[in-house]
């Protein structure tokens, strides 16, 4: 039991690891059909590909093909959750007025 688990995993590690060159080869004719010129992406594009990024990792990504650059898309991803937590559109200048105060009309 214990060897045909083994045999199985390894026949699954094997199978990724095709999936994984034919995407790389894919990727490679694309960018050659591209050329110097820049692909611009939507912003529903580029947080995909942050979130995909990051939860791949800076040293995988590395050993990938990508249309970016690894450091480009982790740089997505840090914008994107800088801007998660950036409340600047909801302050307004001076002292906040007290709960006591506020008025419902």
């Amino acid at each position: 039991m214990p060897f045909l688990l083994v045999a199985l995993s390894g026949m699954v590690t094997q199978r990724q690891q095709q999936i994984l060159q034919f995407q790389n080869a894919q990727i490679e004719a694309l960018l050659k059909k591209l050329g110097r010129k820049r692909l611009l992406l939507d912003d529903d594009q580029r947080r995909l590909l942050a979130v995909k990024a990051h939860a791949i990792g800076r040293k995988a990504l590395l050993e990938l093909t990508t249309i970016f650059t690894p450091d480009t898309m982790l740089r997505w991803q840090r914008e994107l959750v800088a801007k998660k937590f950036d409340s600047s559109g909801r302050r307004k200048p001076g002292r906040p007025r007290p709960p006591w105060h506020t008025r419902n009309t």
